[in-house]
């Protein structure tokens, strides 16, 4: 049975307060992990290119809190864009999605660095069962576009991109204030 009227407002709105714990975690641990961990994760990972070790020790924290409140846009105009749509904006869909996915990116590089990296932690509590439940809603509303791995590919590339602009923005609001 479809019937979007009955849509948890949580299923669209919850979106931007499950990024807000999740990114709240990143933004107090962020900067300073990166400082006291680089360079141990430059010893582990010589393969890197230097100029991705010079990206990540330029961050600091008003650049890094910079960045999340631009993506706190992103990710609010999606939350709004699913709550006017009633859960089928596209855009909403695949921030969702990108959201999850990008859960079990953290999950990854922490198994990959053997430390609890900033959004591990939040990942399997808050980030991924937010984006199943909201998606299991969807699916139950009758709006939830089914998945597909090129939906899958486009949400971790939407994901990224917009944590390539958020920080790139931050950097110059950073620098401007």
């Amino acid at each position: 049975m479809t019937d979007t009227t009955r849509l948890n407002p949580l299923v669209t709105h919850g979106l931007f307060l499950a990024w807000a714990v999740h990114d709240a975690e990143e933004l107090a641990r962020g900067p300073r992990w990166l400082r006291e961990n680089l360079p141990g994760l430059r010893e582990r990972f010589p393969g890197v290119p230097e100029r991705v070790w010079k990206a990540l020790a330029s961050v600091d924290e008003r650049e890094f809190a910079a960045a999340v409140g631009v993506m706190a846009v992103i990710v609010g105009a999606a939350a709004a864009s699913g709550a006017r749509s009633g859960g089928r904006s596209v855009f909403y869909q695949g921030a969702v999605t990108g959201f999850g996915l990008h859960g079990l990116v953290h999950l990854a590089q922490a198994a990959v660095v053997r430390d609890a990296t900033p959004g591990a932690p939040t990942s399997p509590l808050v980030v991924i069962p937010f984006a199943l439940w909201a998606r299991g809603r969807l699916r139950r509303a009758g709006v939830l576009r089914p998945a597909s791995p090129g939906g899958v590919v486009a949400g971790l590339a939407v994901a990224a991109g917009a944590t390539v602009v958020s920080h790139a923005v931050g950097r110059r609001l950073a620098a401007r204030f």
